[in-house]
């Protein structure tokens, strides 16, 4: 005989009390307990007469305008194992891609923001690097409609946000797409970070944002696994192998103990020393939250300087 049988409850009552307990909030982990209705509408549930559902990526930008440099910070055969990778990205969506949403490491706002010009400019947001990488161009179509679904999203989650008319493509987005996309010929739009960089924000953010994934938009996160500018190069090194290590463990897992962990991240080996300030790994979160159910796997691995870094796809 079933627990419930045992208890004198019947089925019904039972998934009654479970759709109670959820509304109240008493189940955590992402869809746990959640109306299939509702959990279709937050995409953790399967689209029905939809499109297929695309994947959710986060990867490495790597620093400033490294694939233009005529001599970059790095082996080249490292380099080149991450500019294979990002030429890969597209591929990863199995399908036509009618858009890109990106969330970058580069951007922070008091409230969650995105860019709306139908023609975004060039933002430049490095210093000290050779003239010539402050002309590099990737005239990919902004998104207004895009952007506009993205605000009633989260506005729909409870998150206050704003636009930003005159704001460019930074290079945690132009650097990764202008090498998966070098025809420019994809819309994107750029969503800010929220400050306070609270990762149980950026995993929420993420969850409101995965009916996305069911409209033929790729959600992509942009930052790095490990970004300790101050130990950039071998006393660096043991530290992200640590990090990194914990992170492919943890993206591996269920959703809500993946979640769990990573709204804990800074109890993880060595994660302060690989993040000082976390604006690099939070758009892990939003990417994680978007994945709903889909546990992630570790789509490249590879290094910097020697320094591990690693890239992390669901779905």
């Amino acid at each position: 005989m079933s627990e419930a049988g045992k208890s004198g409850l019947t089925r019904r009552q039972t998934l009654a009390g479970l759709t109670a307990m959820a509304g109240a909030g008493a189940l955590t982990g992402v869809g746990a307990g959640i109306p299939e209705a509702e959990a279709e509408a937050r995409g953790e549930g399967k689209h029905k007469g939809a499109a297929a559902r695309l994947p959710v990526v986060y990867l490495p930008h790597g620093g400033g305008p490294w694939p233009w440099m005529k001599s970059p910070v790095g082996d080249p055969a490292e380099l080149a194992e991450l500019t294979a990778y990002l030429r890969s990205v597209p591929s990863v969506a199995r399908g036509a891609v009618k858009a890109v949403l990106v969330i970058s490491a580069h951007w922070e706002e008091a409230v969650p923001t995105v860019m709306t010009s139908p023609r975004p400019p060039m933002l430049y947001d490095y210093y000290g690097f050779p003239p010539d990488t402050y002309t590099i161009t990737w005239p990919a179509p902004g998104d207004p409609a895009l952007a506009a679904r993205v605000r009633e999203l989260l506005e729909h989650a409870g998150f206050p946000t704003g636009a930003d008319p005159a704001r460019g493509f930074d290079h945690g987005t132009f650097v990764p797409l202008k090498l998966a996309w070098p025809a420019a010929d994809v819309p994107v739009v750029q969503l800010s970070l929220k400050q306070g960089l609270d990762p149980a924000e950026h995993l929420a953010m993420g969850r409101a944002l995965a009916p996305l994934r069911d409209e033929g938009v790729l959600i992509i996160g942009s930052g790095m696994t490990y970004h300790n500018l101050r130990a950039f190069g071998p006393p660096g090194v043991p530290v992200s192998q640590a990090f990194d290590a914990w992170l492919q463990a943890t993206t591996a897992l269920e959703a809500g103990e993946r979640d769990r962990r990573l709204a804990q991240w800074a109890s993880a080996p060595g994660a302060r020393q690989a993040h000082p300030r976390e604006e690099h790994l939070l758009p892990l979160m939003v990417i994680a939250g978007a994945a709903g159910s889909d546990r992630g796997h570790t789509a490249y691995s590879g290094t910097i300087r020697g320094l591990r870094i690693s890239a992390h796809h669901f779905g």
